[in-house]
């Protein structure tokens, strides 16, 4: 009998990881999708005649339901959210909306269909935010500062809840931040890598950024839905955080990302001000141990490489743009 898992969120950086690995297991893969006016299926694309997809929203309980009952999956993996922190100052209601009781219709859909579908959340390190110890394991007590990782701390202990009381095998992974070309353009790792790479193809001179001090533990977003996976396949659910136990500031994200292109980033950097949080989380650092031993999980991609791997596809991406807009590289 073969395995099938529901995926909300395929449409995203992990979920598209998430459904490759999947895909190589031999799993029967349904994705999950709003209905939108213009649909981004870019990091899908080369898997939509290997899944299905099919409409529901976390905000309707009642598509979620079907979905699930009429799918009937092994493994339910939710990794569809709001998921960049700034915007979720502007759209503080909706973010709750999303990814706090989004979660409890995830869990209460599973919990009336099925309560033998295995359940994993996608729980964040902002919900530690303010730190409370350096490094963060799944003890840590959280002091989120964003309505991002204030709606995660619900969905986090909201799971907890619903494994507790009604015995579901659901599981929080903390992921730490992690990366990789698929990344939005939004984020930080990727706004520098293809900042880079425009600069380098003679299609842009200047890269405005907020606080180069910010430290965070980046890793490679295939790494990290490998972790996904395997807490799935344990015998009993708990929780892990998943990290590389390494710190690196967005000051050293640019070096590299720079030196790698043959570039001085001093001469291209620029600080912004209007990419400054309201309230900054700055040093976030995971032990991932617990995953390490219970779960033999480590990551392949150390930082340099990935930012080494993130300039490279946007090279690669870009460069046909640079051509065809009479652009050569800058020497």
């Amino acid at each position: 009998m073969s395995k099938r898992a529901i995926i909300t969120g395929i449409t995203g950086q992990d979920g598209s990881y998430l459904a490759e690995l999947l895909l190589s297991n031999g799993y029967e893969v349904t994705g999950v999708v709003r209905r939108v006016s213009a649909a981004n299926f870019w990091r899908i694309e080369h898997l939509l005649d290997r899944i299905t997809l099919r409409a529901a929203d976390l905000l309707d309980q009642l598509s979620l339901l079907k979905v699930i009952d009429a799918v009937r999956p092994t493994e339910l993996y939710n990794l569809a959210a709001m998921s960049f922190v700034p915007a979720s100052w502007d759209q503080p209601m909706l973010t709750g909306e999303f990814n706090a009781q989004g979660v409890t219709r995830v869990l209460e859909a599973v919990r009336q269909v099925d309560p033998s579908i295995r359940i994993y959340q996608a729980s964040s390190s902002e919900m530690y935010g303010k730190v409370r110890e350096v490094p963060q394991t799944e003890l840590t007590p959280f002091y989120p500062r964003s309505p991002y990782g204030v709606s995660k701390v619900f969905a986090h202990y909201i799971t907890v809840n619903y494994r507790e009381s009604y015995d579901l095998f659901a599981v929080s992974g903390i992921l730490f931040n992690h990366e990789s070309p698929r990344r939005g353009l939004e984020f930080v790792t990727r706004k520098v890598t293809d900042g880079v790479a425009r600069i380098k193809l003679g299609l842009a001179t200047t890269l405005a950024l907020g606080n180069l001090d910010a430290q965070r533990d980046w890793g490679f977003a295939g790494d990290y839905v490998r972790a996904m996976w395997m807490m799935l396949q344990q015998e009993s659910a708990d929780d892990f955080v998943i990290s590389t136990g390494e710190s690196h500031s967005v000051r050293e994200l640019v070096q590299i990302a720079f030196e790698h292109a043959g570039l001085d980033w001093e001469k291209h950097v620029t600080i912004d001000p209007a990419f400054l949080r309201p309230a900054e989380v700055d040093h976030l650092v995971g032990d991932a141990s617990k995953a390490r031993r219970v779960l033999g999980w480590e990551p392949t991609v150390d930082f340099p490489g990935l930012v080494r791997m993130m300039v490279d596809a946007d090279l690669a991406r870009l460069s046909g743009a640079a051509q065809a807009s009479g652009h050569l590289p800058v020497r």
